[in-house]
């Protein structure tokens, strides 16, 4: 994955919330744009606690991230 690729996938208008598939099977779920923040060679995801509000975060590298897939309407609601 390249920093290029995710900050478009980020700043698309109107948003899409999409997930993160890394090469371990790991996956996270992007529902906000600020929900992730890309850096050079890693993606710092927050992770929300069940209220949804970020408490702590995960810093995935780049070079695992597989894959990002869109989210269902029905999924991301």
């Amino acid at each position: 994955m390249t920093y290029g690729t995710l900050r478009t996938q980020l700043s698309a208008q109107p948003f899409q919330p999409f997930r993160v598939v890394t090469s371990s099977g790991v996956t996270y779920e992007i529902r906000h744009p600020e929900m992730a923040f890309p850096l050079k060679h890693d993606l710092m995801v927050a992770m929300p606690d069940p209220e949804g509000i970020p408490d702590r975060y995960k810093i995935v590298s780049m070079l695992h991230i597989t894959a990002l897939e869109p989210l269902d309407k029905a999924t991301s609601a």
